[in-house]
């Protein structure tokens, strides 16, 4: 099931809920205990596991580029 996150449009509390779309109408705020609700959303957030970006991109051919990814010589 996903999480879908949602603003109370009453007290405006903002929060998550594991919920089936089919069940989305049945959704109350946790704090009030209304339905007028509004879906915001989502966001998300990515962490590097670190090491350098460019250890993971090819090196290009050349070596004149700066961001070696982004090289238009590098024909994988």
């Amino acid at each position: 099931m996903p999480i879908y996150e949602y603003r109370c449009e009453d007290c405006g509390t903002k929060f998550e809920k594991l919920v089936r779309r089919s069940d989305a109408d049945g959704v109350e705020c946790p704090s009030c205990g209304e339905k007028h609700l509004k879906q915001e959303l989502s966001t998300f957030a990515a962490h590097a596991s670190g090491g350098s970006k460019s250890a993971e991109m090819p090196a290009c051919p050349s070596g004149r580029c700066s961001n070696p990814g982004a090289c238009g010589m590098n024909f994988n």
